[in-house]
């Protein structure tokens, strides 16, 4: 059972309570190694998880609701008692739940070990010059509910832990493997590169290729190939990038083909989220997970 250590606060002005009062200067808190999760349905998720926790803010009126998640934790928390009001100094406006967190980005996993320990066929996703973090976090959310098995964040996107990231993806990064090409270069040693301290997307690919991997650009400027025609049951990586710009030309040409939704011509692309959402869902379909006896994909709020 945790060692909870309950306080009322009237203030961000204490130390331990910078990360509340520096929300909107994210990079504070990449630097420092940690996150901020907001909401009630996100905090919940995050104390269900394998995350270590540092502390909560949440109105005296939450407390018994989220004490038995607090006591079912391992780690001391600190749990700060706030009234809305004071809460709704952090952001500006008011908030409906005003349920905050603090907790740590987890070690970097390895993606050598990803490759060798997951079930087959692999389903991994790679981001490109990604850097909405609404639209990264709605992109992690489909990820977790298709099945992929890690998330690799190019140097040029996003972190899928910044608050809004976090927030967007309702909770579903904490079930999610994540591999931030530029944060964790020598974690990930590949063959071709053994002593390289800093992996490009584009290199990630070529490694994953030359080991079996097909890596395939969802590129709508593309009349080679439509998403029906692409061969997906076997382990493959899906490439996403920007709404604005799309995949970079060097990542894209480290894929081993670009593959397009059908549209008519009078839609240039679809949101990255819901891009993603048919590119993974017709990867389902082709490894038989949408029939009958197989998973049901349901929406949730």
């Amino acid at each position: 059972m945790a060692e909870l250590n309950i306080q009322k606060i009237c203030s961000f002005d204490a130390p331990e309570l910078q990360p509340y009062a520096t929300m909107k200067r994210p990079w504070e808190h990449e630097r420092q190694g940690i996150f901020v999760a907001e909401g009630t349905k996100v905090v919940q998720r995050l104390l269900e998880s394998r995350f270590a926790v540092v502390s909560i803010v949440l109105p005296e009126k939450w407390l018994d609701d989220f004490r038995p998640l607090f006591e079912a934790r391992t780690e001391p928390i600190t749990v700060y008692l706030a009234e809305k009001r004071l809460l709704e100094t952090l952001t500006g406006f008011s908030m409906f739940q005003g349920v905050l967190a603090v907790a740590k980005i987890p070690p970097p996993v390895s993606l050598d070990e990803i490759v060798s320990n997951s079930p087959k066929p692999l389903l991994l996703v790679a981001v490109d010059a990604l850097t909405n973090a609404e639209n990264l976090g709605a992109l992690v959310r489909n990820c977790v509910a298709f099945g992929v098995q890690a998330l690799i964040v190019s140097e040029t996107s996003s972190s899928p832990f910044l608050r809004r990231a976090v927030r967007n993806s309702m909770g579903t990064i904490f079930q999610l493997p994540v591999i931030e090409l530029a944060k964790l270069g020598l974690r990930h040693r590949f063959k071709t590169r053994p002593h390289a301290t800093q992996l490009t997307l584009a290199e990630c690919l070529k490694e994953l290729r030359a080991g079996g991997i097909r890596c395939l650009a969802a590129h709508p400027h593309t009349d080679k190939k439509f998403l029906g025609q692409a061969n997906l049951s076997g382990d493959c990586c899906l490439v996403f990038g920007s709404e604005g710009d799309g995949i970079t030309p060097a990542v894209l040409e480290a894929c081993d083909e670009a593959v397009a939704i059908p549209m008519p011509p009078t839609v240039d692309s679809l949101n990255v989220g819901a891009a993603a959402a048919v590119f993974l869902y017709e990867v389902s379909r082709q490894r038989g997970r949408t029939e009958s006896g197989g998973k049901r994909f349901v929406a949730s709020p």
